[in-house]
């Protein structure tokens, strides 16, 4: 066995193996309940599903360590649910959009991206958490008429639409959240 991790090693970050499956933990809250015991209340998320759960661990569960190596990779192209990269010896990985989650909708050509290998298989991949993007198409700002005040939706060079201030204006860069989906900053 790896390193056998308990209930208070869970900490944001960890990546551990819970029923067979690769997680990471998101969030932590440590209960002390009466006579001395405690529980870790944890949001945890599965690395090759996206899933996010929260669950609550006691002191006599016990957990793998889970083994994460990361790769380079580069995006090359979309068709329908999936998407291609790159590997640097220019082999091809496909993933499914299921698998990527919320961060497929920023993919752009030639993106460089972390792939996550668990046993010998890419799992996933990590885009950087903050990411500049082109908007691509932005309608005027019309104050007014929307359902929320100051926003309006525009389309980013990799096709994803999503909520800006008024005052962005098509060819803009943005730098966006890539974890959240939603706009950060105009990128002067």
């Amino acid at each position: 066995m790896e390193n056998m991790l308990n209930h208070n090693d869970l900490r944001k970050g960890t990546k551990f193996i819970y029923q067979s499956n690769p997680y990471e933990v998101l969030e932590y809250n440590l209960s002390f309940k009466g006579r001395g015991s405690s529980v870790m209340q944890v949001k945890i998320k599965n690395l090759i599903s996206s899933n996010v759960v929260s669950k609550t661990f006691h002191p006599s569960d016990k957990f793998e360590e889970a083994e994460i190596k990361k790769i380079h990779l580069k995006f090359i192209y979309s068709n329908k649910e999936d998407f291609v990269f790159a590997n640097k010896e220019q082999k091809r990985i496909t993933l499914k959009k299921d698998q990527i989650g919320i961060r497929s909708r920023f993919l752009k050509q030639n993106l460089e991206v972390e792939g996550m290998v668990f046993n010998e298989e890419i799992i996933n991949i990590e885009l950087p958490i903050k990411m500049d993007i082109k908007v691509k198409e932005a309608p005027p700002g019309i104050k007014g008429g929307r359902s929320e005040a100051g926003t309006k939706q525009v389309v980013l060079e990799s096709g994803a639409i999503i909520s800006v201030p008024l005052f962005i204006s098509e060819g803009d860069m943005i730098e966006i959240n890539t974890e959240t989906g939603e706009y950060v900053k105009r990128v002067e």
